[in-house]
Formats: structure tokens, sequence, C-alpha cells
């Protein structure tokens, strides 16, 4: 009778160990904390475009968000050099048309200007008044 209370109390002693030090380790386990990089997440370009774009569209177009996101999708991808292309969504997110003014571009690139509204012409014309068929 001694050799089972004894053989018991070792048994709940050594399973209650275990448990404890398992305890312990999940209590000293902590999820990863964000770093400073992840507070600090830029917000997608598109997106942040379509936003700011769509307010200037509400009123002229059924789906405004369509036609910003066709027009950063298509039109402004047809632009290579990335000043032009940023002076270009910068003027459509701030007026909802195509736009570009000359002191958003450098003064080497702003005789590119007028050949750059040549080539958007057409996507942009279709992302205003055929939207669907680019998507």
């Amino acid at each position: 009778m001694l050799v089972r209370i004894c053989s018991a109390v070792i048994l709940s002693l050594l399973l209650g160990g275990a448990a404890q030090a398992q305890a312990q380790i999940q209590v000293q386990f902590q999820p990863p904390q964000p770093t400073f990089r992840s507070l600090l997440k830029v917000p997608d370009p598109r997106g942040e475009f379509v936003r700011l774009c769509a307010p200037h569209m509400v009123g002229r177009w059924a789906h405004p968000e369509s036609v910003c996101g066709c027009l950063h999708d298509y039109a402004a991808a047809t632009v290579e050099d990335a000043d032009l292309r940023e002076a270009l969504l910068r003027g459509i997110s701030e007026t909802g048309v195509p736009t570009i003014e000359t002191a958003w571009v450098p003064p080497s690139k702003q005789s590119e200007i007028g050949p750059t509204f040549t080539k958007i012409a057409k996507p942009a014309l279709q992302c205003m008044f055929d939207p669907a068929t680019n998507q």
C-alpha cells in the first residue's frame, strides 16, 4: 500500500512537473512582434490612385472605380517614361481627366507631353466610354 501511494505521488509529481514545464514553454513563447517596416506599410499604389481618382468621376460615370482602374491599368501603362507616367497619374487623380502640368515633368521631357497624350488617347477613351472591354 505504501508503495502504491509513493508511486502515485511520484507519478503525479512527474506529470505535474511536465505540465508545468509545458506551461512555462507556452508562456515564454510570444508571437512575433510587428517590425518597423510592417508598421509603415505603404498603400497599394493602384488602390491609392483609384481612391483619389474616383471622387472626380462620380456623377460623370456609372462606375467611377472601374474607369479609374482602367485609366491606371491601360492608359497610363502605355507610357514607358516614369516621370511622364507619374505626372499623368497625378493629373488624373487630381482632376479626373488625363492632365499633365509642365511643372510636374523635368524640363528635358516637357516636349514629350504632346506625344504622350497622343499615345494614351485611344486607351483613355476606351476606359471612359467602354471600360468593360478592357477588363
